[in-house]
């Protein structure tokens, strides 16, 4: 039985983390599936993941290979349970659409030829050249439903339910993402008469002739008026087109889902992953959750995945992954836990030319981190490389393989094509390994936080879409990017972790900010910000809340309609917005209690003028003021309306005015640390720390201003992570803390990853520790030190042995 409670994956009544690797096994010839397997399992995992090509199983209508009969490797039930022989989950991935690189993203050519009409058309008219389909035209969902149908008879019996290993479907893959990245959102003939009556539902007669100056039941006039819109409108359209696109989506999965329980597949969790990384960054990613957040909470049994490139997690973007997760969880309800179906793996080679390459601490770093905040199932993408076959009949399009990378695949994999292990491998490897040796702790813990609440409002990210030729759309969109995410997640949400300071996030535009009175509530924003957020901002404020509010002053509504709810009440008044150039050097400074921090050149500023409060930061040359600290109620507000750079002072004093200490701290001054700590309902706990820079450091960690470890000195290593349990049990003994990592638990002995040169565990038990060459026992007290003779650095495997 398969369960999804409580933020947890749960078979069989067991909390599990799923760490799996995506092998394409249509990629590989069959007699190397094994092989692949034996790595995958050497690795530490415990389940495969694998897309299922509709293409390659059915390149001719009707003429449909799940058994290899045609090609050997086309053998999906076989590839399924030679992985059950091998004691691994599966989590099946069967479209329609995949991506991976495949022609057409994985639909077959004989689709798009029967059934033109479901490729989109777009703004002014023209015709999408992405691999666009109208998701829902019903011819479509006609092919769909039968290539279901085939998949679910090979899959249904190999459920994990019905004594099989799958325990997990994707439902499509990456929604939306195409429409998005090539700015072409679906305008078919179809999809507009639906967008009107969805229209005609949502608003009456007379909104409807305020929002939109022309007949919406002309076809003709109402087709032309939204694909080449007028600047009249054009911010209603581009909000009301990304709510109808959400509900578009929603409505796709669901039948998606419906397909899969009718042909049999039941109680299993249903997947939707979320795309939007890019460059090595995650400023869009939100963008996939805005777009498909209503997708996966729409019903029980959803679980959301994440698309993860960020390449190197470093100290330039190591906060990227932070928010993501936040954000995600912000949308999620009460049961749905965080997971990632697209972790990026492997060295960066992707066009094999050795144009990147990662460190080996990438896939390390970011899985540590998404464990530390919630993750439940992580599946390393891609696991092993392989070959893009011929298709059959010639397509004349320069190499007529299914895939357009060329005859190799998945070079940057940590298993080559050819079957080669790179110099990631071992790095993942240890990972793996290290977090499910505590899977049954780690399984049911939270991360720790220090009531700070970063705001997620979707709509934020609704952004995907805008008319070319519209200056409104663009000045919005320019707005709303810049302070939702960039400088705010470069001075906050970066420094705020440089702090040491732990955050969650809270959706604040679909949920009431439901927030204890000694909580901090941080609000990035633009100019433009919905009349109900900044109503319910007030009210959360005004009862005892504390905010820091950084970017825009908000001043107009999501439509660009004049909304001054929040100036009005916090009497601050716009004065002008300033930006800098080549010739002016735009420079802020620090007032009253930030005045020991320095003046600094910013980009942008916007002057404001306030009627009470305590101006922070002013314009030079000016003297107007751009940061204000004011009370509201029985809360307090620090509003920044100006750019500042990542000063980690700057950020220490706010939040110490908004009554914030990190609770969790280390007293190494060059920062460049990232560390969190999880607990579970007993009280166990893990320290992660992860070492972002390419040089040794040396910590002490303490907590509310106490040393723990007893105050020993930890020795980090260049671009090295620790996982450090405190007050960990495992029947009859207790690990009170340890320097080394854990990496076995037996009845008569213990495994570590030695980290430092002495490393020290100190245990609570009642048995024997027995004598080593590699150790001394120490006894104090009630507690037994064992303190490793052995320099990690030379040798990093300790093993204890106890009778």
């Amino acid at each position: 039985m398969i369960e999804i409670k409580n933020k947890q994956i749960i078979i069989d009544g067991k909390p599990r983390i799923i760490i799996s690797g995506e092998i394409h096994y249509f990629r590989l010839k069959r007699e190397d599936w094994e092989d692949r397997i034996a790595k995958l399992k050497d690795a530490g995992c415990n389940a495969v993941a694998s897309y299922v090509p509709w293409i390659c199983h059915e390149p001719d209508e009707g003429k449909i290979d799940l058994e290899g009969k045609t090609k050997p490797e086309l053998d999906l039930g076989g590839f399924i349970d030679l992985c059950k022989d091998n004691g691994l989950y599966f989590i099946l991935r069967p479209g329609p659409f995949i991506m991976a690189e495949m022609k057409n993203e994985g639909i077959p050519y004989w689709v798009y030829k029967k059934h033109p009409e479901i490729v989109p058309k777009t703004w002014d008219n023209k015709t999408t050249h992405k691999k666009t389909v109208d998701y829902l035209a019903p011819s479509f969902l006609y092919e769909v439903k039968k290539w279901y149908k085939e998949v679910m008879s090979v899959i249904v019996p190999r459920l994990y339910n019905n004594g099989g290993n799958i325990i997990g479907i994707q439902l499509d893959n990456e929604i939306g993402m195409l429409q998005w990245v090539s700015n072409t959102p679906d305008l078919s003939d179809s999809v507009l008469s639906d967008f009107a009556l969805w229209l005609k539902r949502k608003y009456s007669e007379e909104e409807l002739i305020k929002r939109y100056p022309f007949s919406l039941d002309n076809e003709d006039i109402r087709n032309s008026k939204i694909r080449s819109p007028e600047e009249e409108y054009s911010l209603q359209l581009l909000h009301d087109l990304g709510y109808f696109m959400r509900k578009r989506f929603a409505d796709y999965v669901s039948t998606l889902r419906s397909f899969a329980e009718e042909l049999g597949a039941k109680d299993i969790p249903f997947i939707v992953n979320i795309h939007g990384t890019g460059g090595g960054r995650g400023f869009t990613f939100s963008i996939g959750i805005s777009q498909l957040y209503e997708s996966y909470t729409q019903d029980k049994g959803y679980i959301s995945g994440s698309d993860i490139y960020l390449g190197d997690l470093k100290l330039n973007n190591f906060q990227d992954l932070y928010l993501i997760n936040n954000f995600m969880d912000a949308v999620h309800n009460e049961d749905q836990p965080l997971t990632s179906m697209e972790f990026e793996c492997g060295d960066g080679n992707y066009g094999d030319n050795f144009s990147t390459r990662y460190d080996p601490s990438a896939v390390d770093f970011k899985m540590r981190m998404c464990i530390a905040q919630g993750n439940r199932l992580i599946n390393n993408y891609l696991f092993a490389g392989g070959y893009n076959y011929r298709l059959n009949e010639k397509i004349n399009d320069g190499n007529d393989r299914i895939a357009f990378t060329g005859e190799r695949h998945g070079f940057a994999a940590p298993i080559s094509p050819e079957g080669k292990l790179n110099y990631t491998y071992p790095r993942m490897s240890r990972v793996i390994k290290t977090l499910l040796a505590v899977e049954e702790k780690i399984a049911t813990m939270q991360e720790e936080s220090d009531n700070i609440y970063f705001a997620f409002i979707p709509d934020y990210y609704m952004t995907e879409y805008f008319y070319p030729s519209s200056n409104k759309m663009k000045e919005f969109k320019a707005s709303i990017e810049i302070n939702r995410g960039y400088n705010a997640w470069e001075t906050l949400g970066k420094g705020l972790l440089l702090s040491n300071f732990r955050f969650k996030s809270i959706d604040i535009q679909n949920r009431k900010i439901n927030l204890n009175q000694n909580d901090v509530l941080i609000i990035p924003t633009s100019r433009y910000l919905s009349g109900e957020i900044q109503t319910n901002l007030l009210e959360f404020v005004e009862n005892g809340g504390n905010a820091l509010i950084y970017g825009e002053l908000p001043q107009f509504d999501m439509e660009g309609n004049e909304c001054s709810i929040l100036k009005d009440a916090l009497k601050v008044e716009h004065i002008n917005y300033y930006n800098s150039s080549e010739d002016f050097f735009l420079s802020i400074y620090p007032e009253d209690y930030l005045n020991f921090l320095p003046e600094i050149r910013t980009d942008f500023a916007e002057a404001i003028k306030v009627e009470k409060g305590k101006p922070i930061l002013k314009i030079y040359g000016t003297d107007e003021t751009c940061g204000v600290e004011l009370t509201y109620g029985k809360g307090k507000v620090v509003l920044i309306t100006a750019h500042y750079n990542c000063n980690l002072n700057f950020i220490r004093t706010i939040l110490k005015r908004l009554g914030k200490t990190p609770k969790l701290t280390h007293n190494f001054e060059d920062h460049g640390i990232f560390m969190t700590s999880t607990i579970n309902n007993q009280g166990e706990r893990f320290i992660h720390i992860l070492n972002l820079d390419g040089f040794e450091k040396n910590i002490k960690v303490f907590e509310d201003d106490i040393a723990l470890f007893d105050g020993l000195e930890i020795n980090l290593q260049p671009q090295d992570a620790l996982m450090l349990p405190l007050n960990v049990t495992f029947e009859d003994l207790t690990i009170l803390y340890s320097t080394a990592e854990i990496m076995n638990i037996s009845k008569d002995k213990l495994q570590f990853r030695l980290t430092q040169n002495k490393d020290i565990i100190a245990l609570e038990t009642q048995r024997q520790i027995l004598p080593s060459n590699d150790y001394i026992i120490k006894k104090e007290n009630n507690k037994t030190l064992i303190i490793s003779q052995k320099n990690s650095k030379i040798d990093s495997l300790l093993t204890v042995y106890i009778k």
